[in-house]
């Protein structure tokens, strides 16, 4: 295996690695949106501001997810000069 696939292997696992965290990051900022919401639209007593900032964790996800996409999609193209 030459050095320059054994680099782009490694970028590649690492932004499939950015996706996954990304993925579960966003999952939980989608759940503690849902968790947040639903006592203002049950005329409940709302949570404290620090649930609502927990909301924060989905564009947070959205951005890792995207930064490992482009990550991929860099090693990919690294990879295709190589054998070229």
């Amino acid at each position: 295996m030459s050095s320059a696939s054994s680099v782009g292997s490694q970028s590649a696992d690492r932004g499939e690695t950015y996706v996954k965290a990304g993925t579960i990051v966003f999952g939980l900022g989608a759940l503690a949106t849902l968790v947040t919401f639903v006592p203002l639209f049950l005329h409940l007593t709302p949570l404290p501001s620090a649930a609502y900032w927990l909301s924060m964790l989905m564009p947070l996800g959205f951005l890792l997810a995207l930064t490992g996409l482009l990550l991929s999609a860099r090693a990919q193209r690294r990879r295709v000069r190589a054998d070229a």
